[in-house]
């Protein structure tokens, strides 16, 4: 009936998987859960989460090579059984008792979309620029928001789908680093008229990342962005802002102040106080720096 497929790097996943087994247990269902770790470096996480291994209906693959975050949900997909599957990020916590039976309950829709939440406190100063980006962001993850525009907020920390559905599409390996896999799956659900529900359903977010952790795989997904700018065109307000200021001659403007700023910015982001408009501005500029790069080349 359910796969419960969730690649893992550098993370202890094993109470997460705990958690999800004696709630599939408790459902009463025919499932498996599947985590695939895609070749962490660090071995002690590698040695706690073989602790899977023990739990009935439960395996670990481990993988020589890191082959990134889009391959890595395929290959999970294909050794998937079941007819639909559960996908979920390793660094989740399960926080209602109800969740596996609260998607067992939605199996009439195609796809199925929990959400995610994270704690109201703010874990550690250093993860502050995450924590505070996120936190904002939370308050528009309720359903009856997500459902307003359902395929522009699709996530892939914690969907459902059939898996037929999920093999006509999968993900786009050309996405090996963090930022906008999400948005790329979301425009093919949208251009197959996949139907997608949305519910509160969420898992914690509990693996944020340090503040020059976060600024890196930020710029990771603003290349992303710019390597697949003629998809994106449509779906990324960033990518509206920055094709109105190149129509009024500006975004070199902008990508030579953000040179001048980029130090001051870097620093204010990641200190105990991180703010969200200098965000922005950091995003934004360092954009207008990559395609005026591209433009040189």
């Amino acid at each position: 009936m359910l796969s419960i497929l969730i690649p893992t790097y550098n993370y202890d996943c094993s109470r997460l998987i705990r958690d999800l087994q004696a709630q599939a247990e408790q459902a009463g269902i025919d499932y498996e859960i599947i985590v695939a770790d895609d070749a962490s470096p660090i071995y002690i996480y590698k040695e706690k989460n073989r602790e899977i291994n023990t739990l009935p209906h439960c395996r670990l693959i481990e993988l020589g090579e890191n082959i990134g975050r889009a391959r890595i949900r395929n290959r999970l997909a294909d050794e998937a059984r079941h007819p639909w599957l559960l996908f979920m990020d390793c660094d989740a916590e399960v926080i209602d008792g109800h969740f596996i039976a609260n998607y067992i309950s939605q199996l009439q829709a195609d796809v199925v979309c929990g959400g995610l939440c994270h704690a109201d406190t703010l874990p550690s100063p250093e993860v502050s620029l995450r924590y505070t980006y996120e936190k904002r962001a939370d308050k528009r993850r309720a359903a009856c928001y997500r459902e307003k525009e359902p395929y522009e907020r699709f996530t892939p920390f914690n969907f459902m789908i059939r898996r037929e559905i999920f093999q006509s599409i999968r993900f786009d390996e050309r996405i090996t680093e963090y930022g906008h896999e999400d948005t790329l799956f979301g425009i093919a659900l949208k251009e197959r008229a996949v139907s997608i529900q949305h519910i509160d359903n969420p898992l914690r977010h509990m693996g944020l990342e340090s503040n020059d952790l976060f600024l890196e795989k930020t710029r990771n997904a603003l290349y992303n962005l710019a390597n697949m700018e003629s998809t994106m065109q449509g779906h990324s307000s960033l990518l509206r802002l920055y094709s109105l200021l190149y129509r009024l001659n500006m975004a070199n403007r902008v990508a030579t102040w953000f040179d001048k700023h980029e130090q001051e910015l870097t620093e204010q982001l990641t200190g105990t106080t991180p703010r969200l408009t200098n965000f922005f501005l950091y995003k934004l500029g360092y954009y207008c720096t990559i395609k005026r790069k591209m433009e040189q080349e």
